[in-house]
C-alpha cells in the first residue's frame, strides 16, 4: 500500500472537540512528512467502531484500542495514543508503524 493512499480516522467518545483536534494534530504530521492520504475522518467511538475496518489506519486514545479488535482482524492497523494532543508521540507512533 503507498502512503499517498492511505486512508485515516481519528476518534474520541464524543466525536467532537477532541477527535477534531487529534485529526488536526495528524494533518500537521502528515503535511510534515509530506505524505497526502485520501481521506481523514474524526468521529465519535460508537461509529469509529462500525466503520473502523473501512479505513487503513485509526488513531483512538490508548485505553480504547480493545474496541476495535475486529477492524484489526481485517488489517486496519489501531494505534492508541496516551497524549491524544502530542504531535510529537504521533509522530513516533506513525513512525514505529511505518507510516512515516
Amino acid at each position: 500500500m503507498s502512503k499517498e493512499n492511505m486512508s485515516f480516522m481519528v476518534c474520541c467518545a464524543n466525536g467532537a472537540g477532541s477527535s477534531l483536534m487529534m485529526k488536526m494534530t495528524m494533518q500537521k504530521v502528515l503535511d510534515k512528512a509530506g505524505i497526502k492520504p485520501t481521506k481523514v475522518h474524526h468521529c465519535a467511538l460508537s461509529e469509529g467502531k462500525t466503520a473502523a475496518a473501512q479505513y487503513d489506519v485509526v488513531f483512538c486514545a490508548q485505553n480504547f484500542v480493545s474496541m476495535f479488535k475486529g477492524a484489526q482482524e481485517k488489517g486496519t492497523l489501531v494505534i492508541g495514543l496516551r497524549n491524544i494532543m502530542s504531535p510529537q508521540e504521533m509522530e513516533q507512533k506513525m513512525k514505529e508503524n511505518g507510516i512515516l
